[in-house]
């Protein structure tokens, strides 16, 4: 009698087990759907832990777009560039404590139509998950978390470099131009160097440009192209321009560059010498600057130009 009881319990407590688990895996193709997919869903924040969702919320609703772009995995973490959609199998999930666990997805691409793709490999992913107020979250995918909060340290210090770069801009040169409403310089850096932990440089070929605001238009006022190497230096915590040695006018503007570019000369020579790789990198910085100041603005013109969309 006593063996057959405890038989008895053996038994419910493995059965409960495996329920245990086939919720777990259950839990885990929930969570699939709120993978990130070319954009983070509003809705996701129900289905992932309050940290988790904050970071991506960062990565996709708070970087400039062109920061993410230049990390595609942050926006297809599991799918291509070629129009498919990802298939989702959970292969196994593993309890490791009573709020962790980690699910084992198997992901195949197809495409509208329901058929699959068959020149995409099937890819093994892992999806974290942690048990808030009694419901499983995605907590991480792919330890894709720390990858993300490196990116947006790295980012929050590149951001925090190019404003103090603009800010002396305006402040030190945009002040000897005929002055409009808004100064809006436009960046584009030729390479950057770390001295040590509170000191860099950054060699630039920046363009310093007054507008004013017409209707929904930026219009031109006056500015300038001011080349050359920027020393930044930490200060309080913030980084801040100390020195700007610019290349010369006239005659003396190739044996400056020279001197002062050096080894990235060939690489100055090319972006100020490019005229479409300017205006793409004014459009870009234009638009996230009206985006920043909420600024109902959708056009920037120069005198005896069309007016450019942002």
């Amino acid at each position: 009698m006593k063996q057959t009881m405890i038989l008895v319990v053996a038994a419910i407590l493995m059965a409960a087990c495996g329920n245990k688990e086939e919720q777990l895996r259950e839990r885990a193709g929930e969570l699939c759907q709120y993978i990130p997919d070319h954009e983070l869903l509003e809705k996701s924040k129900d289905f992932m832990t309050a940290d988790f969702y904050a970071v991506l919320d960062t990565m996709f609703n708070h970087l400039p777009e062109h920061e993410a772009m230049d990390h595609e995995w942050l926006y297809y973490f599991v799918t291509g560039n070629g129009g498919t959609m990802a298939d989702y199998e959970v292969t196994g999930v593993e309890q490791l404590d009573g709020t962790h666990a980690v699910a084992t997805i198997k992901v195949r691409q197809k495409w509208e139509d329901g058929s699959f793709d068959e020149n995409s490999d099937i890819e093994e992913h892992k999806l974290y998950m942690e048990k808030v107020d009694g419901r499983w979250l995605m907590s991480d995918f792919d330890d894709h978390k720390q990858d993300c909060i490196r990116h947006i340290e790295i980012n929050r210090r590149e951001q925090a470099v190019r404003q103090a770069m603009s800010d002396y801009l305006v402040k030190e040169i945009g002040v000897h131009y005929l002055q409009g409403q808004l100064c809006i310089p436009t960046l584009l850096i030729v390479a950057e160097e770390e001295v040590d932990s509170t000191q860099g440089r950054v060699w630039c070929d920046c363009w310093v440009d007054w507008y004013n605001v017409a209707g929904d238009t930026l219009k031109t006022v006056s500015g300038g192209n001011h080349a050359g190497c920027m020393t930044i230096q930490e200060r309080d915590g913030k980084p801040m321009v100390t020195a700007f040695e610019q290349t010369e006018d006239g005659a003396r503007f190739q044996p400056s560059a020279k001197r002062i570019f050096g080894q990235h000369l060939d690489v100055f020579q090319n972006m100020n010498s490019n005229r479409e790789v300017r205006e793409a990198a004014r459009r870009e910085q234009l638009g996230e600057y009206v985006k920043r100041h909420k600024l109902s603005v959708r056009y920037y013109q120069d005198a005896g130009w069309d007016a450019v969309e942002l």
